[in-house]
């Protein structure tokens, strides 16, 4: 009889045993799904830099870089890696870069990361733990040897996502000098850098995991001289944004895919996002804020009405619906072209909510 009680406490202590166990690895296993976007914003850049080893420029760059904010919705605080899927095999794929931004108004942090081909995923691990239900900022970027050069040069983009996005920001940067530009799908959003640069965006909301959207690019361009290259010959515009700063002068130093943790944002340098953000004109709202020279440019936006009766006829609630969304749009527009900082959208945004 003791011997069968015995055998029975045996059992139940290795059940528990074995289900901690599990809970305990399962807290450390990243679960896409868990870990959803707030926000994020994709540059795709065909010959924009050149790394160093890059070989021929006869066969053109394309950089990509990702700036994300995620949210820990996993119910407890998360120590674990961060998974993102990458185009790991794709033609020439390099990763250059992944880094964190740990704190408000301080320099991003590079991070170590590795990539696994096979499963499509660029890892890392924060330096401090994600506490639940609040956000990671993270950026990362790639080259690739994808762009095929016939008659026209061209390239496909598809966007990977394991996790939902409620905030997405896709621009494509044309090449200096590059004509006869074809982007599918089609949109009607192009604006032009300071220095004569195309750049053509699509907006998103509630993008759901997986979605995968694909987008394909082509020009014409003679020569091979990148677009940061074709910058550091002009002079930076006489303004406020620039204030006579070259893109030389921004660039950091050479070394910066190096896998050690430090900073690569100071007084005098910038990552090569950062550095197209400047020539762009484009306000990052994803942990920049106040490290790079961007537009400060506050225009005048008119204020939302004093809200009326909430008697007001259905007809008329809808039409006061809609022009309140033209106006987030709007909004969203101006923060995306550098025409008003994120403090301000954020002000703004709540006048319209």
């Amino acid at each position: 009889m003791l011997k069968k009680k015995w055998l029975a406490m045996f059992v139940i202590f290795s059940f528990l045993t074995s289900f901690t166990g599990s809970r305990t690895s399962a807290e450390a296993v990243f679960q896409a799904e868990k870990f959803p976007f707030k926000e994020m914003q994709v540059q795709v850049m065909p010959e924009f830099d050149y790394p160093e080893d890059w070989g021929s420029r006869d066969v053109p760059s394309l950089l990509v870089g990702q700036y994300g904010t995620i949210i820990n919705k996993s119910g407890q605080d998360y120590k674990g890696k961060i998974e993102i899927p990458i185009p790991a095999l794709d033609k020439g794929f390099e990763a250059s870069l992944v880094a964190e931004f740990p704190e408000e108004n301080k320099p991003e942090v590079e991070r170590p990361y590795d990539v696994d081909k096979e499963k499509g995923i660029i890892t890392w691990k924060p330096a401090k733990a994600i506490k639940n239900n609040e956000t990671y900022q993270f950026v990362i970027e790639f080259y690739t040897k994808t762009i095929n050069v016939k008659e026209q040069k061209s390239f496909t983009y598809q966007l990977l996502n394991n996790a939902q996005i409620d905030q997405l920001d896709v621009i494509f940067y044309s090449p200096m000098e590059a004509e006869n530009i074809k982007l599918e799908p089609k949109t009607a959003n192009n604006i032009q850098s300071e220095y004569g640069e195309e750049l053509y965006y699509y907006q998103y909301k509630n993008v759901k995991a997986k979605e995968n959207l694909k987008y394909t690019f082509s020009y014409t361009k003679d020569g091979t001289e990148s677009t940061l290259e074709a910058i550091n010959k002009q002079q930076a515009p006489n303004d406020e944004t620039h204030s006579g700063v070259t893109a030389t002068d921004q660039v950091s130093k050479e070394g910066s895919s190096s896998k050690t943790e430090q900073p690569l944002i100071g007084v005098g340098g910038a990552s090569i996002i950062g550095i197209a953000l400047i020539i762009a004109g484009i306000f990052v709202y994803f942990g920049l804020k106040g490290r790079t020279p961007v537009n400060r440019r506050k225009e005048a936006i008119g204020k939302n009405k004093k809200s009326q009766s909430t008697k007001q006829p259905a007809e008329k609630k809808d039409r006061n619906k809609s022009l309140n969304d033209e106006e987030k749009k709007e909004l969203r527009k101006k923060l995306l072209t550098g025409k008003i900082d994120q403090e301000m959208y954020e002000e703004e945004m709540k006048k319209l909510i």
